[in-house]
């Protein structure tokens, strides 16, 4: 592993990282269309810019991390780097901060599925930020931020109203779809396989957090592939041949 320098600075850089959402609400901002459809909608395209925000900073982040240490994809448990420990720190404020942006502005029956979805991050995320183990795991996990650049795209252009049939939203639909069976559908196939495959080498109490929170993670994005699906694709060309 690679041994971050001068402790106490480290994890007081891991608190300014996360406090940077705190701030987001004057940052993100607002299209016209969207500031005249109500206080709903403006809470709505802020938490997605934000989340777009996230997903831009941690997927080209994660790939770095990669790309700077490439013997961290060869050992997820032990290995990490500062760079990739920080990244999961900077991850984990993200789902903190959402979880509750969402718990205080948004009570509906979808946000209760997201915050289990925070949830299980946080207690994974936090595992290996306390034990320093499994944090090359956590930022294979973060690859599908990549797609997320996309689909928080897709999000916020729909609450601008901008014309499904419109050239930018029909690229960002299909590198979305494709983002995501690469970056999603086969990336937790293969973190499912590993889970499986390393069994003997993780505690009892690790391996079934991780497995309940994989079988979580492979249903929730096989129902998100069919919504996503169903919407930009299947009903464009029941519109298009009537």
């Amino acid at each position: 592993m690679l041994e971050p320098k001068g402790g106490t600075g480290y994890q007081s850089n891991n608190i300014v990282w996360s406090d940077f959402y705190v701030h987001k609400s004057w940052i993100v901002c607002v299209p016209k269309t969207v500031g005249t459809a109500g206080t709903y909608q403006v809470w709505r395209y802020k938490n997605i810019a934000t989340s777009w925000t996230h997903a831009i900073i941690a997927g080209t982040w994660t790939l770095s991390c990669f790309f700077s240490d490439p013997k961290l994809a060869e050992d997820l448990i032990a290995r990490w780097s500062p760079s990739s420990h920080l990244l999961v720190c900077f991850s984990i404020g993200y789902f903190i901060h959402d979880g509750l942006d969402m718990l205080i502005n948004r009570r509906k029956r979808e946000t209760w599925e997201l915050l289990g979805h925070h949830v299980i991050i946080v207690i994974c995320f936090g595992i290996a930020i306390v034990t320093r183990l499994y944090v090359g795991y956590g930022v294979v996990s973060l690859l599908v931020e990549v797609n997320s650049v996309f689909l928080h795209l897709r999000q916020m252009l729909q609450i601008a109203k901008v014309d499904p049939k419109s050239m930018l939203y029909r690229c960002n639909s299909l590198v979305n779809l494709g983002t995501f069976v690469v970056f999603r559908i086969v990336l937790l196939a293969w973190m499912t396989r590993w889970l499986v495959v390393n069994r003997d080498r993780i505690p009892l109490p690790f391996y079934t957090i991780g497995s309940i929170s994989m079988a979580v993670m492979v249903v929730m994005n096989i129902v998100l592939f069919y919504r996503v699906h169903q919407r930009d694709f299947r009903r464009r060309r029941k519109t298009s041949t009537s």
